[in-house]
């Protein structure tokens, strides 16, 4: 007998499963369907969250910019409009006249006033015929 058991585990028994077939369980791939979808939905919020909050980074580093560049052109505005001003003084137009081409001032019987001449007032109205 003792023989008989040990000859009996011995033998082994090939078993071939190729012919077995599970069986897809609906509920497991429904979930794993779900959870798939819930799981894209998540991303997509979070990345269109993500480039929400990228986008306004980048107006505002943007609009700082643009306020530099204004600053700057107000600056060179301001300097422009000095020189400008500094240009159009007198004193400073009667020294080139005098030092570069040659000018003198007037005397005072050679100097001639043009009076302002004020416009004369409009006629009255008048009356068109029609036809």
């Amino acid at each position: 007998m003792d023989k008989a058991g040990t000859f009996e585990y011995e033998i082994r028994k090939d078993f071939r499963n190729n012919q077995i077939v599970r069986e897809v369980d609906e509920r497991r791939q429904r979930d794993l369907w779900m959870s798939l979808g819930i799981g894209v939905v998540l991303v997509m919020v979070l990345l269109f969250s993500a480039w929400q909050h990228f986008e306004l980074l980048r107006h505002g580093y943007r609009l700082e910019q643009m306020q530099r560049d204004r600053a700057a052109e107000n600056d060179i505005n301001r300097h422009l409009r000095l020189e400008m001003e500094t240009l159009r003084a007198p004193q400073r137009i009667e020294k080139l006249a005098i030092e570069r081409l040659g000018m003198v001032s007037p005397g005072a019987t050679e100097a001639v006033v043009l009076e302002l001449v004020s416009p004369t007032t409009a006629p009255a109205k008048s009356v068109v015929a029609s036809r």
